[in-house]
C-alpha cells in the first residue's frame, strides 16, 4: 500500500448477550468514524454479545446476518470493517475476526489463542490459520485479543507483509498496562501499525477498561480511547512506515537460521 489511510477503533460498552442494543450501538460508531472519513474500522472481539457463554450457541445462529450487515455498512461507508463475532461450525462455535472490504469478505480470521484463564477453551473451538488480508486499506494481519501475547504470530504476520496489525479485544481490568505494553511491542518490532479496539465498561461482572489504541510503526500511540464509549481516528502515512524500515532494517538484519 501507498500514502495514507485514515483508521478508527471504536470503543463500546458492550450489552451481555443484547444483540440489538450492541449492533445499533456499532451502527451509529461506525456512522461517525465514516464521516470523519475512515477507511478502516475496527470494533472489539465478540461485539454482538460479550462472552455470553450460556447462550454461545443461540447467539452463533444470528451470526449469519451480522456478518451481512458488516458488509452492508462496509459498503455503505466504503470502507474496510473488521470485527469479532462467534461463528458457528457445526455444533462448534469459532471466535472469528470477519474483514469486509466494501461489501466483499476480505478474510476471516479463527482466534487461535484461546484465553482458559476465562474459560474460553471450552466454550470455543480454537484456530489454526494466520491470515494476512489484502484490502483497499492495505495488507491487514489480525490479532483476537489473548493472541496479543504470542509474539511468534506479529512476527508470523509481519513476514507475511503485513501493514497494520488489527486488534479486536475484550481486554479486562486490572491489566491495562499489559494491553498498552503489549501493542506498543507488536508494532515497534515488526514496525507496523497497530489498531486496537477494546470495549469499555461493565460487560455482565466483568469491567473492561477501554484504552483502545491507535499506534505507529516507531511504538508512539497516535491515538487512545479512555473508559468510556469512543471512536479515535488517525491517518496511518505508509510512506512514513517505509521510510523508518529503512532507516532501522530490522527484517533485513534478521539471522533466523540462528533462532
Amino acid at each position: 500500500m501507498s500514502g495514507i489511510i485514515r483508521a478508527a477503533a471504536i470503543q463500546l460498552n458492550i450489552k451481555l448477550a443484547d444483540i440489538d442494543a450492541n449492533v445499533a450501538a456499532a451502527r451509529e460508531a461506525i456512522a461517525r468514524v465514516a464521516g470523519q472519513g475512515a477507511q478502516l474500522a475496527v470494533l472489539p472481539e465478540v461485539w454482538s454479545s460479550g462472552f455470553a457463554y450460556k447462550e454461545l450457541n443461540q447467539l452463533a445462529q444470528r451470526t449469519p446476518e451480522l456478518v451481512e450487515e458488516m458488509g452492508r455498512l462496509s459498503t455503505e461507508y466504503n470502507m474496510v470493517l473488521v470485527g469479532s463475532l462467534p461463528e458457528p461450525d457445526g455444533d462448534k462455535v469459532c471466535n472469528t475476526a470477519y474483514i469486509m472490504d466494501k461489501g466483499k469478505l476480505a478474510g476471516k480470521y479463527r482466534k487461535i489463542h484461546l484465553f482458559s484463564l476465562m474459560s474460553e477453551d471450552r466454550s470455543f473451538t480454537g484456530g489454526n490459520q494466520w491470515v494476512v488480508a489484502d484490502t483497499s486499506a492495505g495488507r491487514i494481519g489480525v490479532f483476537i485479543c489473548y493472541d496479543l501475547r504470542f509474539p511468534e504470530l506479529a512476527r508470523r504476520l509481519a513476514l507475511e507483509g503485513a501493514e497494520i496489525i488489527v486488534v479486536p479485544g475484550e481486554w479486562p481490568k486490572p491489566r491495562e498496562e499489559h494491553w498498552r505494553t503489549l501493542l506498543r511491542a507488536r508494532a515497534i518490532e515488526n514496525q507496523l501499525f497497530v489498531v486496537a479496539a477494546n470495549c469499555c465498561g461493565m460487560t455482565g461482572k466483568l469491567d473492561f477498561f477501554g484504552m483502545s489504541m491507535i499506534i505507529d510503526p516507531k511504538g508512539v500511540v497516535m491515538a487512545e480511547g479512555g473508559y468510556e464509549p469512543v471512536e479515535i481516528v488517525r491517518d496511518l502515512d505508509f510512506g512514513e512506515m517505509r521510510k523508518w524500515r529503512e532507516q532501522i532494517p530490522c527484517f533485513k538484519d534478521r539471522k533466523p537460521e540462528y533462532y
